[in-house]
């Protein structure tokens, strides 16, 4: 709870600075950086045990002990976020207010709560709850992902259902191999989203079409029974992860133009986040035992829901 609800805190203003530091044309390639940069770092975190077991670590241990390579894991991923954190708040320099104003030029400060208030509802309300609903569907998934990929890995490469069982810990670890080739097709798609938004003419049909490979990817492991094939499958899982990074983030500070609450409305808009997987976990047993039992048939429903999310994209105001 407190690892979730600190880096929560942490990331959202340096969301806010990156709409801060950029203007509207440079956004997209700006977010597609920060999304690039935090699929990069997940590949490592998530290689990270691995390595560890190959120079030597023990990484299986009695029950109800966690093995030393995850606890050497946690400790340098504690180190990594640390120095980073120190070093973008010792280097990123903020524009001053002033200069904002002379960029963006904003109401005095005793008309800036009734300039901003008809602006906030015609253009801010119908952005956020736009947005919001392709975020429903998005984070609905990758909570369903999240949840069954073990499971499902386990009856689907290696035959068996029993938690107890040498192929079920099996597909435990290579759960950590797919996320990486998950986070490899992030990091990918993060660097190609600028050209191919460029080429399309369209930053939502590019968020579209990173969803509907999301989905294609989710629902295709339902037909693998092959544990290196399905690195497919979350290779394309990637695509949509990096787009859900960056253009909810591009379509909302557009939105907000230099509006002074907008560190407000970000920390307002990670309920868009939270909230599905909330719904999605209360949810989830009940649509588990509705489809058999059968986990694989949950990353079916994790594509659906992405494939919902990209229809919605068409509904979204800019």
């Amino acid at each position: 709870m407190f690892l979730d609800t600190s880096i929560n805190i942490a990331m959202q203003p340096f969301k806010m600075m990156v709409g801060d530091m950029v203007n509207e044309e440079q956004k997209t390639t700006a977010y597609s950086i920060q999304s690039f940069l935090c699929n990069a770092g997940s590949l490592v975190g998530y290689l990270f045990p691995f390595i560890f077991t190959y120079l030597g670590v023990q990484n299986v241990a009695p029950e109800g002990v966690i093995p030393n390579s995850v606890i050497y894991s946690f400790y340098v991923g504690a180190a990594i976020l640390i120095l980073c954190v120190i070093y973008t708040t010792a280097n990123v320099k903020e524009y001053s207010p002033e200069q904002l104003e002379a960029w963006t030029p904003q109401p005095t400060i005793g008309e800036e709560m009734n300039a901003h208030a008809p602006k906030d509802k015609q253009r801010v309300l119908p952005v956020f709850l736009t947005i919001g609903l392709v975020q429903f569907f998005c984070w609905a998934a990758f909570m369903y992902m999240w949840t069954y990929t073990n499971g499902s890995l386990a009856a689907q490469c290696w035959g068996t259902t029993d938690v107890h069982s040498e192929g079920y810990q099996a597909a435990g670890n290579w759960v950590g191999v797919v996320f990486a080739i998950q986070a490899i097709g992030s990091v990918v798609w993060a660097a190609c989203i600028p050209f191919i938004s460029k080429a399309l003419k369209s930053d939502k049909l590019t968020y579209a079409l990173s969803l509907v490979l999301g989905g294609v990817g989710f629902i295709s492991a339902m037909f693998i029974t092959d544990q290196y094939v399905i690195w497919g499958s979350f290779f394309l899982v990637g695509c949509a992860w990096a787009a859900m990074l960056a253009f909810p983030f591009i379509f909302f500070t557009n939105a907000l133009q230099g509006n002074p609450k907008m560190g407000t409305y970000l920390g307002l808009f990670n309920c868009t986040i939270c909230l599905p997987q909330i719904v999605a976990a209360v949810c989830g047993g009940v649509i588990l035992q509705a489809l058999g039992g059968e986990q694989v048939m949950m990353l079916v429903v994790a594509g659906v829901l992405l494939l919902a999310g990209a229809v919605s994209v068409v509904f979204i105001k800019k």
